[in-house]
């Protein structure tokens, strides 16, 4: 496994956000954390990445525990992340976004640089030189996407990508999602049930900061009682 998540607490003042939440993720794999707004989804991400600090667990990333790291640090193990609102530049252009993010691995081999987002992602090559507060919401998260992928991450972590995306945007950016999966290994956290089964390979719901039901895609779009009771489809 790339990332395990064993048996996390997380406390947002006196509010307790996970309790004893588990996961993981595998070489090769898409996995998708389900569940209602407020579930705890994003309190996961930001657990990962060392923005909220469990009170008890362990996080395990290729082996290493890196509970209590500094973010810059778990960026620069090899932890990509798009977070909910994007935090893209506004005053900068699309190319100097990604210019800015851009990190070389050490072994030389580029996967992802600049130019390679520009061929893989047509629309950013006509707005490379748009600032990235003139874009709408869908070229934003394009873009959020993109800067990730120029961190040449070995796991990416995208929190609600389809979050006030109209549904051509939408259809359009799970395509692209699609293509990133074929080479980094993805934990999705979604709302939109439809297009999180339909790119990944297993599933989790998290319903009040626990996981209430893990399995295959195809169990979890087969179990009709555990959407409804779960995730309001």
């Amino acid at each position: 496994m790339i990332l395990e998540v064993r048996d996390i607490h997380v406390y947002y003042g006196d509010s307790y956000v996970l309790q004893g939440l588990s996961l993981n993720v595998g070489e090769g794999e898409l996995v998708c954390l389900l569940g209602r707004n407020g579930a705890g989804k994003t309190t996961t991400m930001r657990s990962i990445m060392g923005y909220a600090r469990p009170f008890r667990g362990e996080i395990i990333f290729r082996g290493q525990k890196i509970n209590g790291t500094p973010v810059y640090q778990v960026v620069s193990m090899g932890i990509g992340y798009v977070p909910e609102d994007r935090r893209i530049f506004a005053n900068l252009t699309v190319e100097e976004n990604l210019e800015i993010a851009f990190r070389p691995r050490h072994d030389g081999k580029d996967v992802w640089t600049p130019e390679r987002v520009f061929e893989a992602f047509p629309l950013l090559r006509k707005l490379r030189n748009k600032k990235g507060g003139q874009l709408s919401g869908g070229e934003q998260q394009l873009l959020a996407i993109a800067r990730a992928l120029v961190l040449n991450p070995l796991l990416l972590l995208l929190d609600e990508p389809c979050e006030g995306l109209a549904p051509v945007v939408v259809e359009l950016l799970g395509d692209v999602i699609a293509g990133i999966k074929k080479e980094i290994p993805i934990l999705l956290a979604e709302q939109n049930v439809a297009f999180a089964l339909r790119l990944s390979d297993r599933g989790y719901i998290i319903e009040k900061g626990r996981i209430c039901f893990e399995g295959t895609k195809e169990e979890l779009l087969e179990n009709r009682d555990v959407q409804c009771r779960y995730l309001a489809v």
